[in-house]
């Protein structure tokens, strides 16, 4: 039989670094999800679906595009979708590049639902995360966030400067 390796525990520093994390993780989409319900009726997922449709050129992207940036499963995106859809934010078509796959198209009744969110919620995003840092802190918490996710998904669209839709770009 192998030798059982003990667990790497975490130290004491790194104990309290990851509960903060953790927290973190939870609590700031709930806030954001909060101000966005309460402020605009949206949730913070239909947001960010919105938003990446805003950037796209046409304020076009496929399905699958859409959903890496929002940070949603395709079958969720579908389903929120099909839900904006019913409301004549979203329409969605067949790509003629590719019929295999489906475009999102924000429509003027989306854009007329967004860009009266925005404010608020760029507000509260102001408000959480950059006013308490410094321009230096605010450099190294995107740097760490991009270490972090560069193990977990290297092909995120977070580590992409352009906008969504465009393929991640190396770094230097």
């Amino acid at each position: 039989m192998g030798e059982v390796s003990e667990p790497r525990w975490l130290d004491d520093d790194q104990q309290q670094t990851w509960l903060a994390v953790a927290a973190l993780m939870t609590r700031l989409p709930a806030a954001l999800d909060a101000q966005l319900q309460r402020d605009s009726q949206l949730s913070h997922f239909e947001y960010q679906v919105l938003a990446g449709l805003s950037m796209a050129p046409e304020r076009t992207l496929r399905m699958s595009a859409l959903a890496a940036f929002a940070e949603g499963s395709l079958p969720r995106l579908s389903q929120v979708v099909a839900k904006m859809e019913k409301r004549g934010w979203v329409r969605r078509t067949p790509d003629p590049a590719d019929g295999r796959f489906t475009l999102a198209i924000l429509t003027d009744a989306g854009w007329d639902k967004l860009v009266p969110a925005a404010p608020g919620h760029v507000a509260e995003a102001r408000r959480l995360v950059f006013d308490p840092l410094t321009k230096a802190q605010q450099r190294q918490l995107r740097d760490i966030a991009r270490r972090i996710m560069r193990v977990i998904d290297p092909a995120d669209p977070c580590l992409s400067s352009g906008p969504p839709g465009e393929e991640p770009r190396p770094r230097p």
